[in-house]
């Protein structure tokens, strides 16, 4: 693709600010040393503990550099413009004889492009192609098996489906769509690295479709695409670790888009507009196949899911038994079977549950038999062999019976994708549905929203942040979100807004999803006695960016498509005069630290702002482009004090591993385990303490170097582990008390300090929430007098633990320590799984305060 110089600056800016750095693509994924905290909150065992509900444990460095530029992201896959087969021989992999898949009989990574390279060319019904990278740079693949298409057979499937979404009268209306269209089936596996056996039952089903001669398969085929990722984690799946390279549980980032496979999952779905969807896990003891428990996600159409979801599942059932395997005599649907809370589907960061907004009737499905982690190293290769076989047996038989369903109600699923982006369109609100409208649905089951109107990211001096606008804006529209920009100012409820301010109309096909991560969300506390995952997110609260909601009103002004947000940087200061940068965004510090690297004499104002001289104005110009921040002028006589970037020492999970190095930081990974093993801290200036690092359990030459750092330089703490060695080694005397462990979501604070509290939103993330008793330091935050926004947070007993108790009470504290060092401690969660980015800066500042 080649961009005029603009264009790539402009889609720089985009890039930079989604926060779409990944790690490179040099190194083999090791083992993970032990998790965070917060790993262990789990809420029911289902033989191999709760699938859902594990956080990925920090990984090793990799040499990942803290100083380099991002490069700008290459275009978003999307179908080629050509019919069927679009036949690609795919590169080959080096083998890999450590492929942990090969110990159970399966297709190890290396020897799925083979495989596919040969039905390419023995079938005309196969396409394979490359749709991204993972995290350490192999190929994800997709294959599409359909029956030939011409280019203009497939044009004309191209744009039915654009019809379907864009004017879904008008699809309604057409007899020929409703005849010829394809039904489009995706099928996702692997997704958890060890979770192996989704991708070989998946490949079963590619080679028998391609091959069968029969008459049945062949008219399948004409009625029906079926888009497959054969493996959403290769660097999972080689290492035998359920993360990706970059320590991340893609199946939490479907909401957040953090990892280059969500990202690349994320565009096949789009592009394909699937009616069904599998995502094939492992290992609940009794296959699993959703639909899900309440609560159920209020912004779904749940009627139009729930019609299928069920019956669909069913089948599956039915197909797993006629296997005749002793362990697949009936599955566990959760929506008919488990209590509420056990299994839900409330939070869009899973795959199927993400795939819901997009059109498609989501499921996962979970194998039965537990082949990894202890069972891998543990049981006899020839047990775990016939293991693996029975679970590819599970896979496949529930592939077919989907695929299966998707064609027998063809019809019916065409119908209501089209009803449902009709809806979206009417601005309908959500539907009613009776108890009884599927076997089982009661009371329990019934979850709303009210859609607004419209939403507003202001722009001008009302937005907070143009560069978290901007991010936000290009998150929303590669999510397929329609947002409009103003040509001309406007008022709106009341207030003005400046030409160039951001409209989300709710009035639009996938009104759920916008509305999924642009609203606050639900204290759902009082409905279920748990909850699987996260149960709190906003990208409105939590994103940096100021946004408006408008109930009733759109605005009236002309408005311009957006593709991607307008280039935000800048320097608005004139000639000869410093200039001054706000730290209120995780882009302002990467820009900060990409200075003070090229050797830029940055200084602290306070803690939220730094100047940078005249005579750098140049060097500023270029990050402010690059990272879409603006510099003002700073007030005459502004004489501050140095600035340097910290050397940091982290014992920390990798999403907070991942989230200090996209801001540029570097960062060297430490535990106790490294630490007693003579891991050294010279030149370190800060160390960050919230996963795996035990005062108390380190040698006395590990404790030595710990207490020298902790005389010279700082500490920055998180959760129940930073807590624990805050009290251990005597910094500041602060006592924490812990909330429940699976107590989560977004939570209102006052911003009462001069360093974490200086300039941070008025609201935080919490899980496994703590906050601080006693005195002797500076309370930066705390929890506002009714706290919890949005999500799920029970006492401990009754008048313990919950957020009455935590109401007023300090969140984050700061202070000097007895040893002369100074020290932070979060009871929040500011870089939680990459997901809260307009927390970011605040920890950022909290480091640059602990090291100086």
């Amino acid at each position: 693709m080649n961009l005029s110089r603009s264009s790539t600056a402009l889609l720089a800016v985009a890039v930079v600010a989604a926060g779409l750095l990944s790690a490179p693509a040099s190194a083999e994924p090791g083992p993970a040393p032990a998790g965070p905290d917060r790993a262990s909150h789990t809420t029911r065992d289902f033989g191999n503990g709760a699938e859902r509900n594990e956080v990925a444990a920090a990984t090793p460095d990799r040499g990942t550099s803290a100083f380099a530029l991002p490069e700008v992201q290459p275009r978003r896959w999307a179908p080629a413009r050509q019919g069927y087969p679009r036949q690609t021989e795919l590169p080959l992999p080096p083998e890999n004889p450590a492929d942990k898949s090969i110990k159970l009989g399966l297709v190890p990574y290396h020897g799925i492009a083979p495989r596919l390279n040969a039905l390419q060319e023995e079938s005309d019904r196969v396409s394979a192609e490359v749709v991204g990278h993972s995290a350490l740079g192999r190929d994800l693949y997709l294959v599409t098996v359909t029956a030939p298409e011409t280019p203009a057979e497939a044009a004309r499937q191209d744009r039915w489906r654009a019809l379907i979404e864009n004017g879904p009268g008008a699809a309604e209306r057409d007899p020929r769509l409703r005849r010829h269209y394809k039904a489009p089936v995706w099928i996702n596996a692997n997704i958890h690295g060890d979770e192996w056996e989704g991708s070989d039952g998946a490949l079963r089903v590619i080679e028998r479709l391609a091959t069968a001669g029969d008459a049945a398969t062949a008219r399948l085929l004409s009625r029906t695409r079926i888009y497959v990722t054969v493996t959403n984690n290769p660097d999972g799946r080689v290492a035998g670790t359920r993360a990706n390279g970059a320590g991340f549980d893609i199946n939490r980032d479907h909401a957040t888009s953090s990892q280059p496979e969500s990202r690349a999952v994320r565009d096949v779905v789009v592009a394909t507009q699937p009616f069904v969807m599998l995502d094939e896990h492992g290992y609940t003891g009794t296959t699993l196949i959703e639909p899900a428990t309440p609560p159920h996600g209020q912004n779904y159409e749940y009627d139009l899911y729930i019609k299928h979801a069920l019956p669909n599942a069913e089948g599956m059932e039915e197909a797993i038994r006629k296997l005749g395997h002793p362990e697949t005599a009936r599955a566990d649907i959760p929506f008919r079977d488990y209590a509420p809370g056990d299994w839900d589907d409330w939070p869009p960061i899973f795959t199927p549950m993400y795939a819901i907004y997009q059109g498609a009737v989501g499921h996962t499905v979970e194998i039965p038999w537990q082949v990894n982690r202890n069972a891998y190293e543990t049981l006899p290769v020839e047990e775990l062999r016939r293991r693996s076989a029975v679970n590819t047996d599970v896979a496949a038989a529930t592939i077919e019976a989907a695929i299966a369903y998707a064609d027998t109600n063809r019809t019916a699923l065409l119908a209501d994708q089209i009803e449902q982006f009709r809806r979206g369109w009417a601005g309908e609100p959500s539907p009613s549905i009776p108890d009884g409208f599927v076997e089982g649905f009661g009371p329990e089951d019934r979850y709303t929203t009210t859609f607004p109107r419209a939403y507003v990211i202001p722009g001008g001096s009302a937005q907070r942040s143009p560069a978290a606008a901007a991010r936000l804006v290009d998150h929303l529209v590669v999510h397929d979100v329609r947002v409009t920009r103003a040509r001309h100012a406007f008022a709106l409820a009341g207030r003005a807004y400046p030409a160039g301010s951001y409209i989300v109309d709710m009035r639009q096909p996938k009104r759920g999803l916008a509305n999924v991560l642009l609203e606050a969300g639900r204290d759902i506390s009082a409905l279920v006695p748990q909850m699987y995952d996260i149960s709190g997110w906003s990208h409105r609260l939590l994103w940096g960016a100021s946004v408006d909601i408008s109930a009733t009103a759109v605005p009236r002004v002309a408005a311009t498509a957006v593709s991607v947000a307008s280039p935000t940087g800048g320097v608005d200061a004139p000639q000869g005069r410093d200039l001054a940068l706000s730290l209120r965004d995780g882009a302002d510090v990467r820009a900060v630290n990409v200075l003070i690297d090229t050797g830029v004499a940055v200084r602290r104002a306070d803690a939220a702002t730094v100047l940078v001289p005249a005579a750098a104005r140049g060097e500023a110009a270029v990050v402010a482009e690059r990272f879409g921040v603006r510099f003002s002028v700073a007030p005459r006589g502004s004489a501050g004090t140095p600035l340097r970037k910290p050397v940091i020492a982290a014992a920390a999970a990798a999403d907070e591993l991942f989230a200090l190095r996209e801001m540029g930081f570097e960062v060297r990974p430490v535990s106790t385990a490294l630490l007693n093993d003579g891991a050294g801290l010279t030149g370190v200036d800060a160390l960050v303490v919230s996963s795996g690092l035990s005062y108390g359990q380190l040698n006395p030459a590990a404790k030595a170097a710990v207490d020298a750092l902790l005389a010279r330089g700082g500490v920055v703490t998180r959760g129940a582990t930073g807590a624990a060695f805050n009290a251990a080694a005597g910094l500041l005397p602060a006592t924490a008390v812990a909330a429940r462990g699976d107590a989560n979501g977004v939570v209102s604070v006052q911003n009462t300090g001069p360093v974490v509290g200086a300039g941070s939103l008025p609201h935080s993330f919490v899980y496994s929430p703590l906050w601080f008793t006693g005195t002797g330091f500076t309370v930066e935050q705390r929890y506002a007098a009714d706290p919890l926004v949005a999500g799920h947070w029970l006492p401990v007993t009754p008048g313990a633990g919950g957020p009455q108790q935590a109401a007023g009470q300090a969140a984050v504290v700061s202070g000097v320590t007895a040893r002369g060092g100074r020290a932070v401690l979060f009871g929040t969660e500011p870089l939680f799984r990459a997901h809260p980015k307009g927390l970011y800066a605040q920890f950022a500042r909290a480091l640059y305060w602990a090291a100086q």
